[in-house]
């Protein structure tokens, strides 16, 4: 019977659901071949009287491909799962043995032909020691899309011009670019940024570095990692590619686009803004009647677009995030599902944005990955208090000691009732050990919202407006 086949295909999708959006695809990949080499192995090497292929299974004889296909899923799941797993197991681990080989090559290489990395590190004998450690600072935020050969050199490079620097902050490197966030004094910024801008392999503009008001007090230690991607979305960068990107749009372009979109009409009911940001980034600033998909990190952001591609079905989309480089890989990703009719970004991000319209379109804060969690452009307010529902938008971490999720709680709260963590669930297990977020913050959130369900219903009760008040 069909539901014999349902039950069998929901057992194998939620095996798949379990798994992270790369390990999926490989899930699916040795699924697909095993079910393939099960039905071949019961080919019946004599055929059909007509000469056509048959098939053998179960002392029963099938003449067409729909059938044992039918009959291999209905009665055979079992074993189709066990040849899967073995088959998955054995990729994981080729996978991981050609990584480990990979690995091993590029440290015999580095070790053998060491590079020398002081040409790179800028000479700082007019700029005092106090100059570096003392005084007004800013946090500068940029990255860069390049083929690098050997990220480690690059590595070594950064930790010691940072440590002579005395900056402090974040860089991830990869063999597709450099991305960083790092804070300093102005004198240990500018040099960081002529260093930059002076190396052969990213070919940096000024502008190309977004500056706020900070300094090394932003941030805790100075931390560089070299990692597979360096905007962490979980997908092969050479399989997504940051040169399949979405077309650029100055911030005047794109303002001007968000105008024509708020100004309604035929043309706006074509367009979709999406905010490719996390949920806790959007609820404290977004662009008006923007998409704000609540997900917790970007890593989730392919299975959403996967699961809500009738949003962007033949329509026009107007990415944006922080400083651009999501949008690089996400508009990419967005691009391969061939669904949309245009796909564009906001170049630079909300902080090129911000700098030329303060006042614009972008109404809230800006949430930043550092200890400021937010900066402001305009005095605007969207979001409020977790538990009194007054108007507050600066986060403080989750005082449970085993959560430390970012908590928007207001000082009234905070001083009355003692409520200082991120829900009241987690605020009853005070100093019980427990995972990272099991409490209610994501207990009622489902991991990978179903917009495009919300959005049909909207449309069959004619409230197109604003089908999720949330959207956070």
């Amino acid at each position: 019977m069909d539901w014999e086949l349902e039950t069998s295909t929901c057992n194998g999708l939620k095996q798949e659901k379990q798994l992270c959006a790369s390990e999926r695809r490989c899930y699916s990949l040795c699924r697909r071949k095993s079910f393939s080499a099960f039905v071949s192995s019961k080919m019946d090497g004599g055929g059909t009287e007509a000469g056509s292929p048959s098939w053998r299974c179960c002392s029963q004889t099938f003449s067409e491909h729909s059938a044992v296909h039918k009959h291999a899923a209905r009665t055979h799941d079992a074993e189709i799962r066990q040849l899967t797993q073995a088959a998955y197991e054995r990729l994981l681990s080729r996978l991981k043995e050609e990584e480990e080989e990979a690995e091993t090559q590029r440290r015999a290489e580095r070790e053998a032909e060491p590079v020398d990395i002081s040409a790179w590190i800028p000479e700082t004998g007019h700029v005092s020691e106090e100059q570096l450690q003392k005084g007004p600072g800013k946090v500068l935020l940029f990255y860069r899309y390049c083929r690098v050969e050997d990220p480690h050199v690059l590595r070594a490079w950064q930790e010691a011009l940072c440590e002579k620097l005395h900056l402090t902050g974040k860089v991830r490197l990869a063999t597709e670019g450099i991305n960083g966030t790092v804070g300093g004094t102005n004198a240990a910024a500018d040099l960081y940024i002529a260093a930059m801008r002076s190396h052969p392999l990213f070919k940096m503009e000024r502008e190309d570095f977004k500056t706020s008001d900070g300094g090394p007090e932003c941030f805790k230690d100075m931390r560089v990692g070299v990692y597979k991607e360096i905007v962490p979305m979980g997908m092969d960068p050479d399989v997504i590619s940051y040169q399949l990107a979405g077309e650029h749009l100055e911030p005047e372009e794109f303002h001007e686009e968000v105008q024509a979109l708020l100004a309604g009409g035929a043309s706006s009911r074509g367009t979709v803004l999406l905010d490719c940001r996390n949920f806790y980034e959007s609820k404290i600033g977004q662009f008006t009647q923007c998409l704000a998909p609540s997900i917790r990190k970007f890593s989730y952001f392919p299975d959403y677009v996967d699961q809500n591609l009738d949003l962007f079905r033949d329509k026009r989309v107007l990415m944006y995030c922080t400083g651009g480089i999501r949008c690089e890989r996400g508009s990419a990703y967005l691009r391969s599902k061939d669904v949309c009719k245009e796909v564009y970004q906001l170049k630079g991000g909300i902080h090129n944005y911000l700098e030329r319209f303060p006042e614009g379109f972008y109404r809230g804060k800006l949430f930043v990955f550092d200890e400021r969690f937010s900066i402001s452009a305009n005095e605007d307010v969207i979001s409020d208090c977790r538990y009194c529902g007054g108007p507050w938008d600066r986060y403080q971490l989750c005082s449970t000691e085993f959560c430390r999720q970012l908590v928007l709680s207001c000082p009234a709260c905070r001083r009355d009732g003692g409520r200082t963590a991120c829900c009241p669930a987690c605020q009853g297990k005070g100093r019980a050990p427990h995972r990272r977020e099991e409490c209610d913050c994501t207990d009622g959130r489902p991991r990978i919202p179903q917009d495009a369900e919300d959005v049909q219903r909207a449309a069959a009760t004619g409230n197109e407006e604003n089908p999720r008040d949330d959207g956070k």
